[in-house]
């Protein structure tokens, strides 16, 4: 079994062993619904954003923890770290339509915006696995770093990259050949990656060096860091800003992504972990695990906007936004 975290007395939970974190690309200019795991409730939650409501919950067992969308949106695949396992999901009937026993520790995932294949971290095992676009089996596996996390798919599909956690660097893993040609170190412990639009730079979130490593993607290399509050999780980009959850510090730093400076820290709820962003950058939508709640973030004016309640354990870990 996967020990995530524990409740302290005051109702905080603190992280252990695993944190969790992702890339989103692909998101509709207005996302409507938020698609969010709900680790302590064996449950997905959709939530109607605009309405600020859960209009349906979908039990899913197994500690759900990782999501990512296919690219027409229409299916979600839910990672079961204590199944172990995938959950296919079909977001229009909303109901599990397929389940994959996969060994180890699933825990990050994402998917190609060209095949549609599954790319599956094997938290254990220093591995992804390759799924096929409908669940149903698994294909092959490629070997990464140590504590595999965070996946990001370049736009054009060519290229996976895997937040090494325990290995403190990022693996570069060439799409048609299924083979790992490169680490890239980074930050302590980086744990969510996040690609831009066009696939030139990714952001890892390092846990307990308390920065954001800036990669060049084309280079292969490390361009910069950026410092953040305490535990940082996942990063989302928005505009001219990266934004990143502080898992301790209950805030989400913003930075300004030409100079990687410091621009603010937003008080959000309690434990903050996985973030997106709607294409069109206007909000950021942030899942606050201790709280039980989503924050929505106006990306403009830095303000928190509204708050939504959701079933325990929300760690939306991944592309979750529709």
């Amino acid at each position: 079994m996967i020990a995530f975290a524990t409740r302290t007395g005051t109702g905080r939970r603190h992280a252990g062993p695993l944190l969790v974190g992702l890339m989103l690309l692909g998101a509709p200019a207005r996302a409507d619904e938020a698609i969010v795991t709900a680790q302590g409730a064996n449950a997905l939650a959709i939530v109607d954003l605009e309405a600020g409501t859960v209009a349906a919950q979908v039990p899913i067992d197994g500690a759900p923890a990782g999501i990512a969308l296919s690219p027409d949106r229409g299916t979600a695949y839910v990672t079961r770290p204590e199944g172990p396992g995938l959950a296919i999901v079909d977001l229009a009937t909303r109901a599990v339509t397929g389940t994959l026993a996969l060994p180890g520790g699933p825990l990050g995932i994402a998917v190609n915006p060209k095949t549609g294949a599954v790319y599956v971290a094997d938290w254990y095992g220093s591995r992804i696995f390759v799924v096929s676009p409908d669940g149903a089996r698994m294909e092959t596996e490629i070997q990464v770093g140590a504590s595999p996390s965070g996946i990001a798919v370049t736009p054009d599909g060519a290229t996976v990259l895997v937040a090494n956690r325990e290995g403190d660097s990022v693996s570069v893993v060439d799409v048609a050949s299924a083979q790992e040609i490169q680490k890239i170190p980074v930050g302590r412990h980086p744990f969510g990656i996040t690609l831009d639009a066009a696939g030139a730079r990714a952001y890892t979130a390092n846990v307990t060096s308390n920065d954001v490593s800036v990669i060049d993607v084309a280079g292969r290399r490390e361009l910069g860091r950026v410092t953040t509050g305490e535990r940082p999780y996942v990063v989302a980009l928005a505009g001219p800003r990266g934004f990143v959850t502080d898992q301790y510090s209950g805030t989400v730093t913003v930075f300004n992504l030409k100079t990687l400076t410091n621009v603010a820290a937003i008080e959000v709820g309690d434990h903050p972990e996985g973030i997106a962003a709607s294409r069109d950058g206007r909000t950021l939508t942030v899942a606050n695990w201790g709280s039980n709640t989503l924050s929505v973030i106006d990306a403009t004016t830095l303000k928190v906007t509204g708050e939504i309640k959701v079933p325990d354990g929300p760690r939306a870990f991944g592309d979750f936004l529709r």
